[in-house]
């Protein structure tokens, strides 16, 4: 098993050459401390002005990859990771924060723990992170937390390792400062993959930080906000639902129980109630809105993970059945609220209803139709996913069809020669 280890530089020649020879002495150390069998270093230089590459190229047994122009953190990341053929991925900061020794223990957690990437998390007693940025990361690591419902402590961490088998599930990853929350999100966001975190030392950084406190918080804020939307759109767009319908019911209470008690309301509840409707409107949106926008994540997804149980209580209420139910209660109700007024406005020509009537009515017709045009949307989505999974399983048929006759066919000579101790495929893909 090799691991690569990648190392961005982007104007660090005051740590440059320090952190290559620390990773060169951390070969023995890794490979005699975790399955690691061989390790290969990439320094990738993104667009250094200063002696940064110069420094790099000293290193005969370092792969060195240039950037004539800055592209960005993560690009760098990625280029390492394309041009280098470990079958573990890892990569460090070029500041002197890590040790690089610390790879031996990600390697090991990687594999013993099955896992698809491991960090070292700064956050530990040992860390030197300055104040704010240590806020900064907790406050990102508990909103990350509370999207995933899986525990992080720490979403930016500069130090991890990869299996390369899974980069094409984490993959599009950002090419800026945002790469590292980037990844964290997208793999708490998918069931099928999983991060396992270990505490590291992490030292006061070598020269300037390229972090911008302020600039880089907010757009790794928004990185986390918009992972969870590309991959668990529903959560967000629930959350708003389940908030604006509870606080419109909350606040409707009021006038609801003086409607019970007197039966009327008064004139200025109508700013209390068109509030609500206005909440109540939003909510209903995001309700469709989560329902369609997860269909559409499962009609691209290869390979989408169960369905929970809520997800299916959802999807019977915007189904056929689950509109017509809503229909049957929904008519009577409108028909209570508002047909005199329509009856006496066709046959006399007037109104008499109280306003709160017509609010009420237009929100449960409002709410009526939006459920119908988002059951279409919906089933239209789930046609085309059944037709995908309907292709998908034929594929697989008459792929394992072809197998079974390609085997009857075989010639018995190659039956031969794998009886008597022929290398298999998988044999051969080993690395030593």
């Amino acid at each position: 098993m090799k691991l690569t280890i990648v190392i961005p530089a982007l104007n660090e020649e005051g740590a440059i050459t320090s952190i290559i020879e620390r990773c060169i002495a951390a070969r023995e150390h890794i490979v005699s401390h975790s399955p690691v069998r061989e390790t290969e270093i990439i320094v990738v230089s993104d667009g250094s002005t200063d002696r940064t590459t110069e420094l790099a190229a000293a290193f005969d047994d370092v792969k060195l990859i240039v950037f004539e122009q800055n592209r960005g953190y993560g690009a760098a990341i990625k280029e390492g990771f394309a041009q280098g053929e470990g079958d573990l991925v890892g990569f460090l900061d070029a500041d002197g924060t890590c040790d690089p020794s610390f790879f031996a223990d990600l390697c090991d957690s990687l594999i013993t723990e099955d896992a698809a990437v491991a960090l070292g998390s700064r956050l530990g007693a040992q860390s030197r992170m300055p104040a704010i940025r240590r806020l900064g990361n907790r406050i990102y690591a508990f909103i990350l937390s509370v999207l995933s419902n899986k525990v992080v402590t720490d979403t930016a961490s500069g130090m991890r390792v990869i299996r390369r088998d899974a980069l094409s599930q984490l993959y599009p990853l950002p090419d800026g400062l945002n790469f590292t929350p980037a990844m964290s999100a997208r793999v708490l966001m998918d069931d099928r993959l999983r991060i396992v975190e270990l505490p590291m030392s992490y030292e006061e950084r070598i020269g300037e930080s390229k972090l911008h406190v302020l600039r880089d918080g907010l757009r790794f804020l928004d990185t986390i906000f918009e992972m969870t939307m590309m991959y668990k759109p529903a959560k967000l767009f629930f959350f708003t639902a389940v908030l604006c319908l509870g606080i419109s019911m909350l606040l409707a209470m009021h006038p609801f129980e003086m409607w019970l008690r007197l039966g009327r309301l008064q004139e200025d509840m109508i700013y209390r109630l068109l509030f609500c409707a206005f909440l109540g409107t939003i909510g209903v949106s995001a309700l469709s809105w989560g329902v369609t926008s997860r269909l559409l994540a499962r009609l691209v997804d290869e390979n989408p993970p169960p369905q929970t149980f809520f997800a299916t209580i959802i999807d019977k209420f915007y189904s056929p059945a689950g509109v017509g139910w809503q229909a049957l209660i929904a008519i009577p109700l409108l028909v209570w609220l508002v047909g005199e007024g329509a009856w006496t406005r066709i046959t006399e020509g007037h109104v008499y209803l109280h306003w709160s009537r017509v609010a009420l009515a237009g929100f449960i017709a409002f709410a009526l139709v939006q459920g119908w045009l988002a059951m279409f949307v919906a089933n239209v989505i789930r046609f085309h996913t059944l037709r995908k999974s309907t292709r998908r399983d034929e594929g697989r048929s008459g792929a394992q069809a072809h197998g079974l006759e390609a085997k009857t066919t075989t010639p018995k000579s190659a039956v031969l020669n794998v009886d008597i101790g022929m290398p298999k495929a998988d044999d051969q893909c080993v690395s030593v």
